[in-house]
């Protein structure tokens, strides 16, 4: 049987550039909010850097270079799930990936710890992020900042998503999720710069909420 088509999303210009009082409001959300997550969950921070420290004493929190807004890269801060050096095994994991298109994720990736699991799950080893967004590097919402590997591969269309600033969440991770193959993704990602919006943003915040209390499809 042959793969649906993805109908292509045409970007609006006017989406990405101009729209001043939209992207201060939301970039002074951004400050407050993250800055104020990181204090109250400062707790969480030091029971999660504990477990995964105990389970094979490496580091807890791993950083990764990821490409955002035009190209730019930064590093992006996770807990670690994975086991020290899984980067290394990426080329020897090529043919399990399970996501077309030019982005890589295995559902039962042998890289991931015992705690790594659960954090993962829960989305909880996204946490140090909210450092990148208090930084300006991401927002809380919008599209997930890839890899440079992944943007290799990259059509002119598929950059268009790199049109604004990288989030925490967006449309894709309360929707399809890993069940969205990469162009799915791509489209979800400028349906979400299309109809950005102050209320646009505050409800994908809600919905990413309850993915995290009853998970999806994260892996």
């Amino acid at each position: 049987m042959m793969a649906q088509e993805v109908k292509k999303v045409e970007l609006d210009p006017s989406k990405v550039k101009g729209r001043l009082v939209y992207h201060t409001v939301k970039r002074g959300f951004d400050i407050l909010a993250s800055g104020v997550a990181l204090v109250l969950l400062s707790p969480l921070f030091g029971v999660l850097t504990v477990k995964i420290k105990k389970e094979d004493g490496g580091p807890a929190f791993y950083s990764q270079t990821r490409i955002g807004k035009n190209g730019k890269p930064f590093k992006m801060w996770k807990f670690r799930s994975m086991i020290v050096n899984a980067d290394k095994m990426v080329k020897q994991l090529e043919e399990q990936n399970e996501i077309d298109g030019a982005m890589f994720k295995i559902k039962d990736d042998p890289r991931v710890t015992k705690i790594g699991h659960v954090i993962r799950k829960y989305s909880l080893d996204e946490l140090p992020q909210l450092w990148n967004v208090l930084k300006g590097d991401m927002s809380l919402v919008g599209p997930r900042p890839p890899l440079s590997m992944e943007v290799e591969d990259y059509t002119p269309y598929d950059k268009l998503r790199l049109t604004v600033i990288p989030g925490c969440t967006g449309l894709w991770q309360v929707t399809k999720r890993n069940d969205a193959d990469f162009d799915e993704m791509v489209e979800l990602d400028l349906e979400y710069i299309n109809n950005s919006s102050l209320w646009f943003d505050f409800k994908i915040l809600l919905k990413t909420v309850g993915v995290v209390v009853h998970p999806n499809s994260a892996y």
